[in-house]
C-alpha cells in the first residue's frame, strides 16, 4: 500500500490529506464519485466507469485521493487531452468527486490546487474541462475561444494555460470518456 503521508510529500490539514492514488483505492474512488454524482441532472451516472477506463487504459496522468481518518473522500483524475492544432502537454480535469457528507467544506478545492500544482511540476502546457464557470474561476480557468469542445453547452468547457503559448484547435478527451478504454 501507500507510504506514510510524512513520507510521500503529502498535504495534510485539519486531519485530512491528499496524495496519490494507490493499489487499492478503486473500489474507494469507485464509491465516492457515485455517491458524488447520484442524482445530479448533468451526470448520467458514468462517472465511476470513467474513471476505471482511464485507468484501464494507463490515462490517469495524475489520480488523487482526500483521505480522512483513514476513509477516502474525494477523488480527483487528471488525463490527457488532443488538441486538433498540434499542441502538446495538455490535460482534462475530472472527474472530481467529493463524499457528499464533505462537500462544501474546501476538499474539492484543496484537490484541484494540489492537481494544478503538481501538473504545473510536471512542465503541463494547460488543463482544459467541463464544469461550473463560477465555481472553476477561482483556479484561472477561462473560457477559451481558441480551444473548442463541440457539442457541449455554451460557457461550460474552460481553459487554464500553464506553461507556454495559448493553444488553438477542437480538444478530445480520452477514449475512456465516451465508453472505450484505448
Amino acid at each position: 500500500r501507500c507510504r506514510p503521508a510524512a513520507q510521500s510529500g503529502q498535504i495534510g490539514h485539519c486531519g485530512m490529506i491528499i496524495r496519490a492514488e494507490c493499489a487499492g483505492d478503486e473500489a474507494a474512488i469507485g464509491t465516492v464519485t457515485a455517491a458524488a454524482f447520484a442524482g445530479m441532472p448533468y451526470s448520467d451516472q458514468t462517472e465511476p466507469l470513467i474513471i476505471e477506463r482511464l485507468r484501464e487504459a494507463g490515462a490517469l496522468t495524475l489520480s488523487l485521493v482526500a483521505e480522512e481518518a483513514g476513509a477516502i473522500v474525494g477523488h480527483v483524475a487528471f488525463s490527457p487531452v488532443s488538441l486538433s492544432g498540434g499542441d502538446e502537454g495538455w490535460y482534462g480535469l475530472g472527474p472530481i468527486s467529493v463524499a457528499p457528507a464533505h462537500q462544501g467544506k474546501g476538499v474539492g478545492s484543496r484537490l484541484v490546487s494540489e492537481g494544478l500544482d503538481r501538473l504545473r511540476s510536471f512542465g503541463a502546457a494547460g488543463c482544459v474541462l467541463l464544469g461550473d464557470p463560477a465555481y472553476y474561476h477561482r483556479f484561472g480557468f477561462r473560457l477559451d475561444h481558441g480551444l473548442v469542445l463541440p457539442d457541449v453547452p455554451p460557457g461550460h468547457f474552460q481553459a487554464l494555460l500553464l506553461h507556454g503559448p495559448d493553444a488553438l484547435g477542437i480538444v478530445a478527451f480520452h477514449p475512456g470518456f465516451y465508453g472505450t478504454a484505448q
